[in-house]
């Protein structure tokens, strides 16, 4: 069985790769199980950047193939931001990140308040390239927060599709739909073709 490090501490988080990686031939480990403390800061200016930046350093420091992402929000009528700022937006948390969010928008016609969640998957292993892979999830930002569930900026992320916020989705159809599922898929590809080139089929 193979070994991955995903570096994360959000046991949220890991379970949805185990969910998303289950039948592939892996181990998944974790940072504090391997008993990895440090904290790699995240200095790049894209979500790939601080992926690649932090699924090198821990592949570093485990020697193990490793698994990390970046994420956030990107509003187009604010030029892309909070974007890889998205966690400290504004110098707040919580619901007064909301509603800075809304302070920022607050001039900004219903359609022009498109947005989109963004995804980036980075895996390193020993001796070879790291691989990025992305998922995207488009919305609009809504004129209020609506719904309980989910948590960061979902309450004001509205789906065309669905009808509704990100907040107000049952948890397992986010599952399948977030722009982090979507790069987890992706990402799956990526681990099943590492899987097949360790052990090729035996010639005819």
């Amino acid at each position: 069985m193979h070994e991955l490090l995903i570096a994360t501490r959000n046991p949220g988080k890991l379970r949805e790769f185990a969910a998303i990686f289950q039948g592939l031939d892996l181990r998944l480990r974790t940072l504090d199980e391997l008993g990895i403390p440090d904290e790699v800061e995240e200095t790049g200016e894209t979500f790939a950047a601080n992926a690649t930046l932090k699924a090198e350093a821990y592949m570093a420091l485990s020697g193990l193939p490793t698994l990390a992402d970046d994420s956030g929000l990107e509003v187009a009528a604010l030029n892309g931001a909070p974007g890889v700022y998205s966690a400290r937006y504004g110098g707040v948390k919580g619901e007064a990140q909301l509603r800075y969010l809304l302070e920022q928008l607050k001039d900004v016609p219903w359609h022009a308040r498109l947005a989109r969640f963004v995804c980036v998957i980075a895996l390193a292993r020993p001796g070879h390239s790291t691989e990025l892979v992305e998922g995207v999830l488009p919305g609009v930002i809504e004129l209020e927060p609506r719904g309980s569930g989910g948590f960061g900026y979902d309450p004001l992320f509205y789906l065309l599709d669905e009808d509704c916020t990100m907040a107000e989705l049952p948890p397992e159809r986010k599952n399948q739909i977030s722009h982090r599922a979507l790069a987890a898929r992706a990402a799956r590809e990526v681990l099943a073709r590492w899987q097949a080139e360790d052990h090729p089929p035996p010639a005819v």
